[in-house]
Formats: C-alpha cells, sequence, structure tokens
C-alpha cells in the first residue's frame, strides 16, 4: 500500500477540532443522577414533620410555615440553576452587605417600623409580610466569602497564617454577638474549623488555637448579657439536681425536659401532645423548642427519625464536597454542612438539658421565614455543587508539599 493511500485513511484534524476537544475536556459536566437529591429529600422530609408538629398547638404558624416551604424551595432552585463559580466574584460584596445589615440592625435611632427590638434583641428587619433576619444570610454569605478566600491559598498551613480566617470569622460574630444572638454566633467556629481542616489546614495550629481559647474562655464571660450568665447558672444547678431555678430562668428548659420525658418511646399523639404541651406553658413551642413538640408527641423514635435526617443530609453533603475537585465548591459544600449539623446539635442538646438556653432554631423544623428560606438556600447550593460533577483535566484541590510551615 502507498504512502499516500496510507495518509488518506487517517482522520484529519483542525484547529477548530483541536480547540473544541481541548474545551471539552476542561467543561465541567452535569451529572443529574447525584446525592444532592438526596439532601434535598431530607430537608424536605424535616421540613414537612417540621409543619406537623407545629400544627400540633399552633395551626395558624403551621399554615404559614407551608407558604415559607414554597418560598425556600423557589430559592434553592433558583440558587442551583447556574453554576455556583458566579458567587466566588461576588463573595466579598456579598459579605460586605451583610455586614452593613448587621450594623443597620443595632443602630438605635432607627425607626421601630423598621427594626423592632424583641425581649431586648435587635435582630429582625421588618418587610411588611415577613421579618427578615440579616444573621441567617450572614451565614451563607461567610461561607462563600472564607471558601472564596481559602480556595487557593497556602499561608493558613502556617500558624499565623490563620489570623486573617479568624479576623474574616470574628467580625461577623461580634455583631451577631452584639444583637444579641448568642446561639447564631456560636455556629461560625465549628464552621471555620470544618473549613480549615478540608483545606489542609494543620490540626496541630489548629487545636493550639483551641487551647488558647479556652484558656481565654474565662475573660469573656463578664462580656455576656445578664440573661446569657443566668441561662449558664441554671445550666450548672440543674445538671446538680438543684431546683432553685426551675421557676425562673430555668423554666423553659425544665417543660422541655418534662415533655421529652413525657413521649417516652413511641410518644403519646397528637391530642394528648397538645395538651401537654398548652398546660404545661413551654415557651416557643412552634419555634426554638418544636424538638421537644417532636420527642412528645411521637417519643423516642420522632427524635430519632430527625437525627436520622440530618446524618442524611449532612453525609450527602460530606459526598457532594468528596467528589467535587474545585476548590471553592468542596469549601462551600463542608461549610454547609458543618453549620447545619452544629446548629442541630445546639439545638437539640438545649432541648435535652445538655446545653443552655441560646434560642437557637432547629433548621427546617422550626417555624420561621428568614432561617427556613436560609436553609433552603444551602440546600440549593449543595445540589448544585452536586450537580456539576469535575472537569476531565481539573487540578486536585489542595495538595501541599511536605517542605514547610513550621511556627
Amino acid at each position: 500500500m502507498s504512502q499516500a493511500a496510507v495518509t488518506s485513511r487517517r482522520p484529519s484534524y483542525t484547529a477548530v477540532d483541536l480547540h473544541s476537544n481541548t474545551r471539552a475536556l476542561h467543561r465541567p459536566r452535569i451529572v443529574w443522577l447525584n446525592v444532592g437529591w438526596a439532601c434535598a429529600a431530607a430537608a424536605l422530609a424535616l421540613n414537612l414533620l417540621g409543619i406537623i408538629a407545629i400544627a400540633t398547638t399552633e395551626a395558624g404558624y403551621a399554615t404559614r410555615q407551608i407558604a415559607f416551604l414554597c418560598l425556600g424551595m423557589i430559592a434553592a432552585a433558583v440558587v442551583a440553576a447556574p453554576h455556583y463559580h458566579w458567587l466566588r466574584r461576588l463573595s466579598m460584596p456579598l459579605l460586605i452587605v451583610v455586614l452593613a445589615l448587621l450594623v443597620f440592625v443595632l443602630i438605635p435611632f432607627v425607626p421601630e417600623f423598621l427594626v423592632r427590638p424583641r425581649n431586648g434583641a435587635r435582630r429582625w428587619i421588618n418587610m411588611y409580610f415577613t421579618d427578615f433576619q440579616p444573621s441567617e444570610l450572614a451565614k451563607i454569605a461567610y461561607i462563600i466569602a472564607l471558601a472564596g478566600y481559602l480556595r487557593y491559598r497556602k499561608n493558613y498551613r502556617r500558624f499565623f497564617g490563620l489570623l486573617l480566617p479568624l479576623a474574616l470569622t470574628f467580625i461577623p460574630m461580634g455583631l451577631v454577638l452584639v444583637e444579641p444572638d448568642l446561639g447564631s454566633a456560636m455556629l461560625f467556629l465549628p464552621t471555620l474549623f470544618a473549613m480549615l481542616i478540608a483545606a489542609g489546614a494543620k490540626l496541630k495550629h489548629l487545636v493550639l488555637i483551641v487551647v488558647l481559647g479556652l484558656a481565654a474562655a474565662p475573660t469573656m464571660y463578664p462580656l455576656l448579657q445578664p440573661h446569657q450568665k443566668a441561662r449558664i447558672h441554671a445550666l450548672y444547678y440543674q445538671l446538680r439536681g438543684d431546683t432553685r431555678h426551675v421557676q425562673d430562668i430555668g423554666y423553659q428548659g425544665d417543660k422541655a425536659m418534662t415533655l421529652v420525658g413525657a413521649g417516652q418511646m413511641t410518644g403519646v399523639g397528637r391530642r394528648m401532645a397538645a395538651d401537654l404541651v398548652r398546660y404545661n406553658h413551654l415557651p416557643e413551642e412552634h419555634n426554638d423548642m418544636v424538638f421537644a413538640v417532636i420527642s412528645c408527641r411521637w417519643g423516642a423514635a420522632g427524635a430519632l427519625v430527625i437525627w436520622g435526617l440530618f446524618v442524611l443530609l449532612c453525609l450527602g453533603g460530606m459526598l457532594t464536597a468528596g467528589q467535587c475537585k474545585d476548590p471553592f465548591g468542596r469549601l462551600v459544600a463542608v461549610g454547609i454542612v458543618a453549620i447545619l449539623f452544629a446548629q442541630m446539635t445546639i439545638n437539640t442538646g438545649m432541648t435535652l438539658g445538655l446545653m443552655p438556653i441560646t434560642g437557637m432554631t432547629l433548621p427546617f423544623v422550626s417555624y420561621g421565614g428568614s432561617s427556613l428560606i436560609s436553609a433552603w438556600i444551602m440546600v440549593g447550593l449543595l445540589l448544585n455543587i452536586a450537580l456539576r460533577r469535575p472537569r476531565y483535566l481539573a487540578r486536585e484541590s489542595f495538595e501541599f508539599d511536605e517542605e514547610e510551615e513550621s511556627l
């Protein structure tokens, strides 16, 4: 066979073909069958259980929660549609806007029709049809901004390189704490540590920071509000079996534990649960203390279902992070899982009398427009990241040479 014939059988590649093939190797892939749907299904199940639990004593709130659920799912769909990379470019502007809103609610001369204090706290902006809580949006903005900062840097592998991520954390955390909202403020630090670990920060540095923080904790105690100190005292005496605060600052925690115990293993049913909640005068039964209502109505079985759904949601989020090679997407997924898991742990812990009462809601389950919509936005982000599989020629995330980085 002649050389010309052999040559004629070879496929001919043009520059356009090569350019197209190269772009295909770098283009993210859409995979519709992914673990992000498990996160969405778990969130929806939690939401529906929450609505049923709220309806136990507050049918009107349950109806409004259904409307918030619809808005939340729409928000999740909107967030999941475009590629999440556009958030990286808006991360710092979004954080600045949220910080401005956190400052706005603290300005004392803002008219009460805009910022109406509740029990001495300034957390909500009146939107007429509902109240907007900037601290809920601050959680999302913080995760996105921190992920954008950490994605390709190495300086946080050194101890003093952790100072800027800490500063980025303490600014929104401090503003939320001043509102005062101790519960939401407590979520920032575990989220920071989870994202730093995922980004490759050295454990010895993080342990050192924890030790220094614990050593400095007693000096922060005088900065707490009087009611926050009283709740810590109430928990201390409660753990000792001392009932001196049962009729004052420890009343809510005591009634919550009473209702949890009344549910036993399988619960007492809707009608009996409604009577027990009403006659025990449990404060915030549709909001902060909804886990007590669930435990009373469905018993320990209901509590285990709630925990199981959160485990499913968080496991799906971690698998999403593991499949994502893009460092920004991976860190956003880890941050969302960390903040939702920490919030669930704090809420159920305070309901069971293991932690002081901090006014923390249970994600997807407690009543509230701002908290529910922000939680669904997080689910939308998880689904967005899960839909976009890594590029064929994507670089690995957070690979470091082990030559460096001592104190």
